[in-house]
């Protein structure tokens, strides 16, 4: 019988949370639930609590306050999610919640004895990070940038409510407020490297409907979205030199049409028609793929073919792609921008260009194509830097542990998990 309740709060839950909600899922003194949207992929074996949340018209709410208006009818829904769980028995010691969406709001009132870990992710400033870095888009003036600093009300919020939180990166941490800076630790999600390991490219000869030959020079390029936060504008911009200087690259593009983060695309349907608007007549589009949202093992075939795999992004969060990338020894072509710097030392295990440079771009790429023996080396660097610091069961996982034991107020919980560490050693 289960003698631990955690407790996992994300409207996209696992999200960020699948490595740790599956770990603890599979101690039998551990209990896991999760409250998410109804929407939420969910995990096989966790319970997971979902609730409703209809538009909403904002409209008569003043600019400044309609995001914290949307997080506020949210956090009703927890608490209505949360109480269906407590009437089943269910009271966690310990939660884990993404503050984004305000999920976290009611928390400690509900549970007001639970250690409570908070996800910082991000911090919004003014200016120094995503907003304002791109001058092709128009700018933010003072009102803009109020908003943008009012998106953190709610994460603010649950940082003063947690016991501690987790940052993926350094990077992302040191944005956060100087003051709150000492409560938050530096632990990346993690991978799972035993899944992600190098294959021989014979692996991937076909991924849905398209073939590839060994001929064929493959570059790929990954978002969860086709949008300018990352740089799907500028690598498209570089492509046209690629495919004229290499006649065998086929480029392989995979991600949704819709936006992510950033503005939403004027004049055309989705960033894709008005990239390839911009530059018809300029593209060999027999040699350039749009695979869209591909299953999972499509994406490692993929990426398991990429003789060049480029990843682009305005100062903000990291993307898990570039990691699964690089431990798939992957050449990984990123933009000298943090927190891929934090990640990639150029020409040690992987390389850089500045952000916005399209001729730099498109010239790593193309002599990455041409001389694939001289970049051996960082394919397997960028590996054994994944393995160093981003292997969940070695150093994520114990890390969470170590800080549970920190904060946490149940010697039983920790107790659990240390057994269950030792019988993953």
């Amino acid at each position: 019988m289960a003698v631990l309740d955690v407790l996992f709060v994300h409207n996209n839950f696992p999200a960020q949370f699948r490595n740790l909600a599956q770990i603890m899922s599979r101690n039998s003194a551990v209990r896991v639930r999760a409250i998410g949207a109804r929407t939420a992929p969910g995990l096989k074996g966790i319970e997971t609590q979902r609730y409703s949340f209809p538009n909403h018209d904002v409209s008569a709410v003043h600019p400044f306050a309609r995001r914290f208006e949307i997080e506020s009818r949210r956090a009703e829904q927890v608490i209505y999610a949360a109480n269906m769980l407590k009437s089943t028995g269910f009271f966690p010691q310990l939660i884990y919640v993404h503050p984004g969406w305000g999920e976290s709001l009611p928390l400690r009132i509900l549970f007001p004895d639970a250690t409570i870990c908070a996800y910082a992710e991000f911090y919004y400033l003014p200016s120094g990070t995503d907003v304002g870095f791109d001058k092709e888009f128009p700018q933010f003036g003072v009102d803009g940038e109020t908003r943008v600093v009012l998106r953190n009300a709610a994460t603010l919020l649950a940082l003063a409510d947690a016991s501690y939180a987790v940052s993926p990166t350094h990077w992302q941490r040191s944005i956060f407020p100087v003051e709150l800076r000492p409560k938050i630790h530096v632990v990346h999600d993690g991978l799972d490297l035993q899944r992600l390991r190098p294959r021989p490219p014979e692996w991937s000869a076909s991924i849905g409907q398209h073939a590839f030959s060994p001929d064929d020079e493959i570059v790929t390029f990954v978002a969860r979205s086709l949008e300018p936060y990352r740089g799907f504008h500028v690598f498209m911009r570089a492509l046209p030199a690629i495919l004229k200087a290499r006649p065998k690259a086929r480029i392989c593009i995979m991600g949704r049409d819709d936006v992510s983060y950033g503005s939403v695309v004027t004049g055309h349907n989705s960033w894709r028609e008005k990239m390839l608007a911009e530059l018809d007549g300029k593209l060999d589009l027999s040699r350039v793929h749009f695979f869209g949202h591909v299953p999972y093992d499509d994406y490692l075939a993929l990426l398991g073919r990429s003789q060049a795999h480029v990843y682009l992004t305005y100062p903000f969060v990291l993307s898990w792609s570039m990691l699964e990338a690089m431990a798939l020894e992957c050449l990984v072509i990123g933009s000298d921008t943090p927190p891929v710097a934090e990640v990639i030392q150029h020409d040690v295990n992987g390389l850089l260009v500045p952000f916005f440079d399209i001729d730099a771009l498109s010239g790593q790429v193309v002599d990455a194509l041409a001389r694939p023996d001289q970049y051996a080396h960082l394919r397997r660097a960028a590996r054994q830097t994944v393995v160093q610091n981003y292997d969940f069961l070695k150093t994520s996982w114990p890390h969470h542990v170590r800080l549970i034991e920190e904060h946490s107020y149940s010697s039983r919980l920790t107790q659990a998990l240390n057994a269950e560490t030792t019988q993953m050693a």
